[in-house]
C-alpha cells in the first residue's frame, strides 16, 4: 500500500524533554487519595524533626533547599508557605511557626516532576484565541499534547505556533519553567467533582501544564480533543478527555475561553463510560452532537440537550476496510466543510497497527455517511515505527487554512509532528 501522495510530513518534531519540571504536593503518599493515619503519622514527624532544628540550622538548611531549586520555579517561597498552608489539616495542634519553619516544612511536602520525561503525544490544534499582530493570512494556533512521566501519569500541556500564508508551519520556543493552576472552586457532583482552575504566573502558554487534580484522573489526563466551539455570538474552546484512576475510566470535559482559566467537568450518561468522545464544533438542530466509541469496535453518533449528560447513540462506522478491522475510532472532532463533515478516524489493523483515516458525513444529517477513505491518509513510516507503543500514528484533532488540512499527529506514543493535506485531493481520494 502506497501513501497518498497529497500527504506532506513537515519534519517539525514536538519531543519529550524531561528537564521541563513542576513541583507536586508529596504528602507522603500516594496523589491524589488522602492521607491514611500512617500517613499523618509520617507527617507530623516530619514537622517534628523540622521544629527541633534551632533557628540557625533551620535558616541554613532553607537557603540550601533554595540554592539548589531557585531558578526552576516561580515564586519558589511562596509555593512552599501555600503548601504549609495545605498540610494543616494532617497536623496535630503545634506552636505557631515561624516564616522560616513554615517554608522548610512546605518545601519538604513537595516534590520535582518530570511531567514530559517519557512522551509528548497525541495533540489537538484549535485556533488561537488572540489573533492580533499576525501577518496577513496567517493563522496563529494552540496545541495540547499528552505529556507523560514517571508512573505512566498524564497530564495536559501547551504549545502555541503560526501557520503562514503559504502554508508553512512554526512553533513557538518552549518555555524553560513549567506551572500548575491554582484550584479557584471544587464542586462535589454526582459522577465526581467539578473543579475551577486558573493559571496567573504563567505568561507563555507552553509553561501551562494541568495534572491530575481529582480521584477519578489520579492515574491521568488523557488524549484531550479540542475544538473551537460556536454558538451563536459566543466561542468556548471544550475537549473531551479520559480520566483515568488506574482501575477505571471515563469521559470528561474541559472548557476554557482563554486557555488561562479552566473548568474540568464529569461527563454523566451511559455513552460517557467509554473514551474517544469528541464534540462537534456547533449545534445541530439545536442538540450538541458527539462521535463516541462506546464499544470498543465501532463509532456512534450521540446526542444531547445539555452537554453534560450523553445516552443512546447511532452506530453510523463500522470497520470495513483491512487496516480498520480489529476497531476504528474518532480522532477529533468533526470537521465543517462545504461537502459536509470531515471525521478524522483511526483504524487498528493486523500486528495492532494504527493508522489514520477519514469519513465525510452528511452536515444536516450526521448518520449519513458519504465516503470514506478506504486506504489509510497516513501510517507509521519505518522511520516512525519505534517508541514507546510501536507501529502507531494517532491525532485528537485537526483544523483546515487556506484549503490545507493542519494535521498534528503522535509517532508511536512517544513524540508528535505535523503533516497537511490537501483538503481537495482529499474529497476526490475518498469512495
Amino acid at each position: 500500500m502506497l501513501q497518498a501522495t497529497f500527504i506532506n510530513r513537515r519534519a517539525l518534531y514536538l519531543r519529550p524533554d524531561p528537564a521541563r519540571v513542576i513541583v507536586r504536593p508529596f504528602k507522603p503518599a500516594t496523589e491524589p487519595r488522602d492521607l491514611n493515619p500512617t500517613d499523618k503519622t509520617r507527617a507530623n514527624h516530619i514537622v517534628e524533626r523540622v521544629l527541633n532544628l534551632d533557628s540557625q540550622a533551620a535558616a541554613a538548611q532553607l537557603a540550601d533547599v533554595l540554592e539548589n531549586f531557585q531558578g526552576r520555579h516561580r515564586n519558589l517561597l511562596k509555593t512552599f508557605e501555600l503548601r504549609a498552608d495545605e498540610m494543616e489539616e494532617a497536623l496535630l495542634a503545634h506552636s505557631t511557626f515561624s516564616e522560616v519553619q513554615r517554608q522548610l516544612i512546605g518545601a519538604y511536602f513537595l516534590h520535582e516532576y518530570s511531567f514530559e520525561a517519557s512522551a509528548l503525544f497525541n495533540p489537538s490544534i484549535v485556533p488561537h484565541p488572540d489573533q492580533s499582530g499576525i501577518p496577513s493570512g496567517s493563522l496563529r494556533f494552540i496545541l495540547s499534547l499528552r505529556a507523560v512521566g514517571e508512573g505512566h501519569v498524564s497530564s495536559l500541556t501547551f504549545r502555541a505556533g503560526t501557520i503562514a500564508a503559504d502554508g508553512s508551519i512554526t512553533v513557538d520556543p518552549t518555555a524553560r519553567l513549567a506551572t500548575s493552576p491554582r484550584i479557584t472552586h471544587r464542586t462535589a457532583g454526582p459522577s465526581g467533582d467539578e473543579v475551577d482552575v486558573v493559571f496567573e504566573l504563567a505568561p507563555d502558554i507552553s509553561e501551562r501544564v494541568i495534572f491530575p487534580l481529582t480521584e477519578s484522573q489520579s492515574n491521568g489526563i488523557e488524549d484531550a480533543r479540542f475544538v473551537q466551539f460556536r454558538d451563536g455570538g459566543r466561542t468556548t474552546y471544550y475537549a473531551t478527555y479520559t480520566a483515568y484512576k488506574g482501575t477505571a475510566i471515563r469521559s470528561e470535559l474541559i472548557e476554557t475561553a482563554d486557555f488561562l482559566s479552566f473548568r474540568m467537568t464529569p461527563l454523566q450518561g451511559a455513552a460517557a463510560r467509554n473514551k474517544g468522545m469528541a464534540l462537534f464544533p456547533r449545534k445541530i438542530d439545536g442538540r450538541y452532537a458527539m462521535i463516541a466509541r462506546q464499544d470498543n469496535e465501532n463509532l456512534y453518533l450521540v446526542y444531547s440537550d445539555d452537554l453534560y449528560r450523553w445516552e443512546g447513540g447511532q452506530a453510523v462506522l463500522r470497520p470495513q476496510f483491512p487496516w480498520e478491522f480489529v476497531q476504528i475510532g474518532n480522532c477529533g472532532s468533526p470537521i465543517e466543510l462545504e461537502e459536509g463533515w470531515l471525521m478524522l478516524t483511526h483504524g487498528v489493523g493486523p500486528v495492532r497497527k494504527y493508522s489514520i483515516g477519514a469519513a465525510l458525513l452528511d452536515k444536516r444529517d450526521p448518520s449519513r455517511v458519504l465516503a470514506r477513505s478506504r486506504e489509510p491518509l497516513l501510517r507509521p513510516e519505518p522511520s516512525e515505527r519505534e517508541g514507546y507503543v510501536p507501529n502507531v500514528v494517532y491525532t485528537c484533532g485537526a483544523m483546515t487554512h487556506n484549503g490545507q488540512l493542519i494535521l498534528p499527529y503522535a509517532v508511536s506514543d512517544t513524540y508528535s509532528n505535523f503533516a497537511t493535506i490537501e483538503i481537495s485531493a482529499l474529497m476526490r481520494s475518498m469512495a
